[in-house]
Formats: C-alpha cells, structure tokens, sequence
C-alpha cells in the first residue's frame, strides 16, 4: 500500500457510502465504477438534505418567516461554499442550474445572443462532450457565426500546433473540457486561455469532470466561465453550477424569465434583479443546493488534492493490471492521459457486451459512446466500455475488474 493510499483512508470513506455495500446478486457485492457518469452520495450528504427537509425546508427569499430565513441562509451558504471551493471571487459568481449541460446552454443562449454577430468565430475542440458542442452549434446556426475545432492527437491531447490559425480571424469563444469524460486527458488550459484572451476572446470551460475530481482554482485558471454538476461530485441530482467573471453575467441579458429574477415588473417591461438571481428564475432547488454544499464540505474534508493523488495511483495500478490481460493494455485502454479514467475497448467484442457480461461479476461500467460521437469517430470506434474511478473504489475491484474481464474474454473467446 503507497503512503497516499494510507493518507486518503480509503476504507474509511467506503463506510460513508451506503449503496457500496451490497450485492448485485447474491454473493456477488457491487463494484461501482460508473463515476464519470455519477458518483455515489456519502451518508453526510444524504442527511444533510433530509435534514433539511424535515426541519427548515421553505421557499427562498422574501420570505420574513423563520422557516423561509433558514432555507434562504442554507441556500446562499451552499452558494459562497461553492464560490470558495472553486476560488471564484465573489459568491455572486456563483449561478445555480441544473447541472453543466444547463450552464453551457445559459452562457451559449444569453451571452450569444448578445454577442455574437455574423461570421464570429467559436473555437471548440474535438473532445468534447456533446453539451459542450451542440449549444454552441445551435447559438452559430443561428447568430451566423463560425464553428471550428481544435483536433486531438494520436495520444489523445489537444492538437494545439494550428492553434494561431484557429485563432485567427473575429473569434469570440473558445469553449474547451478541461477533463475528458472518455480519454481521461486533463487539459493544461492556461496556455490555451491566455492565448484566447489575447485575441479577445472570451473562455468557456467545461469543468464537468474536473472539479470533482481535483483541486480547481478559476481564477489562477483566468476562465471566464466555467461549468460543473453537482452529481459528479458526491452531490444530489438536479443542482449544476456556473461559474462566470461579474462583469460579464452582469452585462449578460437573462436566460429565463420569471420569479425571482426580477427587481420590478410593470405592464410596459420589467427590472431585472442582481447576478446571481438574474439568471435564477422561479424557485430554484433548494434542498439540492444544500446538498451540494453538504459535498463540498464532504470533498474540502477529504482533500481534493489527495483525492487527485490517490486516483492517480489506482489508474496506474489499474494500467498495470490490463497489461496481464491478453492484448496487453494497449488492446484494452484508448489513449488515457493524466487523469482519473479511461475508455477500455476490445475488437472483436461489442462494449455492450462487455459492459453486460461485466455487471453479471457485480461491476458497474458504461458502454456507448459516452456523449462524445466525435472523439469516438476520431479513433475509428463506435463505442467504448469506459471504467471510471473515485476517492471510495480499491485495488481490490480493480483486481474484481480484470477478473470480470478476463471471464468476458471466456465467454465470447476472442
């Protein structure tokens, strides 16, 4: 055992997550890795959010009742955690969505509305989740603006040799992941975004997998917007994050109209309220808010600097073990860079197939193409079988993993 897998404690953490202790049938217990998808919620976040159902729950603001200055002080402690956690500025950087997907479409929507003009150019990449695409297709279609994209090298890094070329010209956004959810990569954005800045561009990144996975600091990384789900991150469903520079969601027109989002309404028009309730429009979901912040607390406790370091050691581990596996690793894992998952494949073998053979020994993957068409067409596939880590898994189901490949291998004999 390394002294960063002693540090992080492991079996600790697995103690704070209920649904890691069963069986998918019996005797067979549940090896969950599926987490660049979802992660699991620990027990402190669980009571957290029925704490406060049972006992504060009441609509936010304006309300002069206790009830309602109780959910209001949970929902805007949830708000400057979040702020903290990621080094924004100011709490009133912090919008709440959905999730990342809403956030891409609030900045792509409402800033490129009134933005964007015809024959502006946006910069994406071509690892990128399909949220982190299609927004930005529809706002070009519409607006008449320009989509290019930066291309992914044979090792599965961002191609930033054309980059002067891509730059070139009235670009207005260059919107890029910051972690791939299918090689793994993580992007060293800083380059890329001051080279951006430079051309006076504006910055969206997609920090879906990122934040939940290592420390993120927005403004040493100087991204103007920044995106991430609180179910990625040990938090409820239902709650997203957007992250963006004041001046710029100041001067940026609402996204929804409704309560809460406005200052004064009348008959001829309206006033619209301050960031970050401009772009909050109607009740927002409160419990889930105090559920992310109950998984910040959660993450900030653990350390999301260990966290990183001790994924890293289980995907190296993990890269180990699928040498044994007849293919060698190179057969089984696409190119998986610093980070903390990869997309396995095999040929001769559907990843459907794996991925169903594989939850028959109680692992939990995903096999499709991930929201990522793209990427996949990059490296010639259809899809992958992507196995992907968190703080709670072990070296024991990652050996549970290769067995339950090797026995995928058994049945169809390839």
């Amino acid at each position: 055992m390394t002294s960063v897998e002693t540090l992080l404690n492991v079996e600790a953490i697995r103690q704070d997550f209920p649904v890691l202790h069963q069986e998918v049938k019996p005797g067979v217990p549940l090896v969950y890795l599926d987490n660049a998808a979802s992660s699991q919620k620990p027990t402190q976040v669980i009571e957290a959010v029925s704490e406060f159902y049972r006992k504060h729950y009441a609509n936010v603001h304006r309300g002069i009742h206790k009830l309602s200055e109780e959910s209001t002080e949970a929902y805007e402690g949830a708000r400057a955690k979040t702020a903290t956690f990621i080094n924004a500025a100011s709490r009133r950087e912090i919008v709440f969505t959905r999730n990342a997907t809403e956030s891409v479409n609030l900045v792509a929507q409402a800033w490129g509305r009134a933005n964007l003009m015809p024959g502006d150019v946006i910069v994406l990449t071509e690892m990128e989740h399909h949220a982190n695409i299609v927004p930005w297709q529809l706002i070009a279609k519409e607006r008449g603006a320009e989509v290019r994209y930066v291309p992914v090298t044979d090792d599965g890094l961002l191609d930033l040799s054309g980059l002067d070329t891509l730059l070139s010209g009235p670009v207005k956004m260059v919107a890029a992941t910051h972690m791939s959810n299918v090689l793994g990569t993580v992007n060293a954005l800083e380059g890329l975004v001051q080279a951006a800045h430079d051309v006076g561009a504006l910055v969206f990144v997609d920090g879906a997998q990122s934040v939940s996975h290592k420390p993120v600091d927005v403004q040493a990384l100087d991204a103007d917007f920044l995106a991430f789900s609180g179910h990625k991150m040990c938090g409820p469903s239902g709650i997203g994050v957007l992250y963006g520079k004041r001046e710029l969601l100041e001067a940026m027109p609402p996204f929804l109209a409704g309560g809460d989002m406005i200052k004064r309404v009348t008959l001829e028009g309206a006033e619209w309220n301050d960031v970050p309730w401009k772009f909050e429009a109607g009740t927002p979901a409160i419990a889930q808010a105090v559920g992310l912040g109950a998984a910040v607390d959660y993450l900030t406790r653990v350390g999301m600097d260990r966290i990183y370091a001790y994924e890293q050691v289980l995907l190296g581990y993990a890269l180990e073990r699928l040498e044994e596996v007849p293919g060698g690793a190179g057969a089984w894992a696409r190119p998986v860079q610093e980070g903390r998952g990869g997309g396995l494949h095999a040929g001769g073998m559907h990843p459907h197939d794996i991925a169903e053979l594989l939850n028959d020994r109680g692992v939990a993957v995903r096999a499709g193409h991930h929201c990522a068409m793209p990427l996949h067409q990059r490296f010639n596939l259809v899809a992958t079988t992507r196995a992907s880590f968190y703080l709670y898994n072990t070296r024991e189901e990652v050996d549970r993993l290769i067995e339950a490949l090797y026995y995928a291998k058994s049945v169809f004999a390839f």
